[in-house]
C-alpha cells in the first residue's frame, strides 16, 4: 500500500482480522490481587439469562461486523469454566448461527483447577473448545494460600494433567514475585510447569493494582526489584532451554503454539467484546472505535433483557489520529520480534512517516532497533517498555 493512498485514521484498504471476546464475569471467590471485572458468585449462576443477554448483545453489534469472518473466540473472566459444558455448547451453536467462524477457529476457554471445573474438561472439548487456558498461578501450596487461591497444589497438578489429556493445545498461567517467594521456589515452580510440557506458558509478575485488597494492603515479604529481575531472567533462560519462544512480554510457546487470539490484539487487529465489562476495538469505514460494556452483571442483564434492549454500552470512543501511534505501539511492542513497518499503515490508515520523529528519539535512546523495515524494541526498550511507550503519547 502506498502512503499516497492513505487519507487518514480508519481509511483502510481492508479490515483487519476479527476476533470475538466473551466475558463471563463470575468467580467462586475474588482473588485479592485481581483487578479484572470479576464478581464472587453469591447465588445460583444465572447461566440461561446471561447466555440470552450475550446473544442479544451480539445481535446488536452485527451491523458493525456484517460479512466479516471471526478468526478466534476467547471466553475470559471471571471463571468461564463455572458455566456448564452444555451452556458453552449452546452459546457456540448460537454464535455460529449469527456470524461466520473461520475453519479451524481457535476457541479458548479460561479455567481454574478446582475439582468442579476439571471434571468438565472433556465435556468442554466436546462442546467445541479447542484451547484451554488454565489459571494455575503456582504449584506451591504456601504461595497459593498467600495469593488467596481456592485450589491447592494437588489440584493444580491434577488440572495440568487433565488439560494435557483432553486438549492438543493449552496454556498454563503462572505468576512470579509472589509473597515469600525465593529464586529457588521460582525454579521449582517453573520446573514443575515444564514437566507437563505445555504447548504454551504465560508468566506474569504479581502486580499490586489500585482498588484491590493487595493494592490497599500489600502482602508481606514481597521480593524486591532485583530478585524479581533475577526471576524474570531465569524464566526466560529456562524456557528457552526447554524449547519455548519468548514471543511476547509474558508469553512463551512451543513452535506453532502461539496464542492466535492474543496475537491479533498485539498486531492491532479488531475484536468485538461482548459480556459485562467487555472491551472491543473495531475498524469501521473511516473510523476506528473502542467500546466498553457496562461492568456490573446485574446492570448488563437488566439492560439487555429489557423489552427494548439499550444502555449496555458504557463508552464508545473514537480513536483520533493523534492517539493512533500510541494505541498501535502499545500493542505491537509487546511482541519480542515487533511487527513489520508496513503493518502500521495497514492497520491505522496513517503513513509510517507519522512515526518518524518519535522513532528517531527512541532509537537515539537505544530503546528501538534502527531498522526501517520493522518496529521492534531493543532489549533495553523491552525492559523499560513503559518509558518507551511514553514517547508515542
Amino acid at each position: 500500500m502506498s502512503e499516497h493512498t492513505l487519507r487518514g485514521p480508519g481509511q483502510l484498504a481492508a479490515p483487519p482480522p476479527l476476533s470475538l471476546y466473551i466475558h463471563l464475569p463470575w468467580c467462586v471467590q475474588k482473588c485479592p490481587y485481581c483487578d479484572f471485572n470479576s464478581h464472587a458468585l453469591r447465588d445460583k449462576l444465572p447461566e440461561d439469562d446471561y447466555i440470552a443477554a450475550l446473544l442479544c448483545d451480539l445481535e446488536g453489534a452485527l451491523p458493525q461486523i456484517w460479512g466479516r469472518t471471526v478468526e478466534t473466540v476467547f471466553f475470559g473472566g471471571g471463571t468461564p469454566s463455572l458455566f456448564s459444558p452444555d451452556g458453552i455448547d449452546r452459546l457456540l451453536s448460537e454464535i455460529r448461527a449469527r456470524v461466520r467462524l473461520a475453519p479451524l477457529t481457535e476457541i479458548t476457554l479460561e479455567a481454574n483447577p478446582g475439582t468442579l471445573e476439571t471434571d468438565r474438561f472433556g465435556a468442554f472439548r466436546a462442546a467445541g473448545i479447542t484451547r484451554l487456558s488454565l489459571g494455575i498461578q503456582s504449584f506451591d501450596a504456601d504461595k497459593l494460600a498467600a495469593l488467596g487461591r481456592i485450589h491447592d497444589a494437588a489440584q493444580a497438578r491434577r488440572a495440568a494433567e487433565l488439560a494435557a489429556r483432553h486438549f492438543e493445545t493449552y496454556n498454563l498461567d503462572l505468576m512470579y514475585a509472589l509473597p515469600g517467594q525465593s529464586l529457588a521456589d521460582l525454579r521449582r515452580d517453573l520446573d514443575t510447569a515444564l514437566s507437563y510440557a505445555p504447548p504454551h506458558l504465560s508468566y506474569y509478575h504479581l502486580t499490586l493494582e489500585p482498588n484491590t485488597p493487595f493494592g490497599r494492603t500489600p502482602p508481606p515479604h514481597l521480593p524486591d526489584d532485583d530478585l524479581a529481575a533475577d526471576m524474570q531472567a531465569h524464566i526466560e533462560a529456562r524456557a528457552a532451554q526447554a524449547g519455548y519462544e519468548h514471543y511476547e512480554t509474558s508469553a512463551y510457546a512451543r513452535a506453532g503454539q502461539r496464542c492466535r487470539h492474543n496475537l491479533n490484539y498485539w498486531r492491532f487487529g479488531d475484536y468485538l467484546g461482548i459480556g459485562a465489562g467487555a472491551h472491543g476495538k473495531l475498524s469501521l469505514p473511516g473510523d476506528i472505535v473502542r467500546e466498553t460494556r457496562v461492568r456490573h452483571p446485574r446492570q448488563y442483564l437488566e439492560a439487555l433483557l429489557a423489552a427494548a434492549p439499550a444502555g449496555h454500552i458504557a463508552e464508545r470512543r473514537h480513536i483520533s489520529a493523534a492517539e493512533l501511534p500510541f494505541e498501535f505501539m502499545m500493542n505491537a511492542l509487546r511482541l519480542s520480534e515487533g511487527v513489520e513497518m508496513d503493518l502500521y499503515a495497514v492497520r491505522t490508515g496513517l503513513p509510517s512517516s507519522s512515526l518518524s520523529a518519535t522513532l528517531a528519539r527512541a532509537r537515539a535512546q537505544g530503546l528501538m532497533r534502527d531498522d526501517d523495515t520493522r518496529l521492534q524494541a531493543t532489549a533495553l526498550g523491552a525492559r523499560f517498555l513503559n518509558d518507551l511507550l511514553q514517547l508515542f503519547l
